[in-house]
């Protein structure tokens, strides 16, 4: 193998919106970049824009790949997914293999039963999700939003259940929205053409 190629979820429609996406992603996954250029690994972020565009990509793209890069699938996981199995101290490499294995199973089937995606063929550790709504992770960090947004930040407005995927989406978009709306970058909202540039700013970060 000598190149990874991630299909993500997310970008827009439009190329600018991709590529900065795309640049969030880059620093993100910097430590992971790091550890595929030390094995003599590409690894790049290929944002497509909608769940199902993503998908479609993705299976589009295991039919042309050549056996020389792995191709995965990094989608938000839109509903609860089980709990994968935490690492046991002292654990026999045979049995984190097949944990491993156990939870990609998860992911695989979770996609299968949701969304009704044909993934037959596909290896199941070509799977993987993200949170719930990408939201999540942003306003996990409140001290990273308050310093990107500046004055007029409102931290109070910001959802504080202890699991932030228990939040319902509409209420994290409306609740993130309200703690925005008076910055000077504006409110984070698809109906000012935010989104997109401020998560792909905010994942940097």
């Amino acid at each position: 193998m000598k190149a990874i190629a991630i299909y993500v979820e997310g970008g827009g429609d439009r190329a600018q919106q991709k590529a900065e996406l795309r640049n969030g992603f880059d620093v993100l996954l910097r430590t992971q970049k790091r550890a595929a250029r030390a094995k003599r690994l590409s690894l790049r972020l290929v944002p497509c824009g909608g769940r199902q565009q993503t998908y479609d990509a993705f299976i589009h793209t295991l039919t042309q790949a050549d056996k020389e890069t792995l191709v995965v699938l990094l989608v938000d996981s839109e509903d609860p997914v089980p709990a994968a199995k935490q690492k046991v101290k002292g654990e026999a490499p045979e049995n984190v293999k097949s944990r491993k294995l156990r939870d990609a199973q998860v992911r695989k089937d979770h996609l299968i039963n949701r969304d009704k995606w044909d993934l037959e063929g596909v290896q199941a550790e070509q799977i993987h999700l993200m949170v719930q709504c990408m939201e999540a992770w942003l306003v996990a960090d409140p001290e990273a939003l308050a310093a990107y947004y500046g004055k007029d930040f409102h931290t109070q407005k910001l959802p504080v259940r202890a699991n932030l995927e228990e939040e319902p989406k509409a209420e994290l978009y409306d609740k993130l929205a309200k703690a925005t709306k008076d910055t000077s970058k504006h409110e984070y909202s698809e109906r000012n053409n935010a989104k997109i540039k401020h998560a792909s700013d905010l994942l940097a970060r």
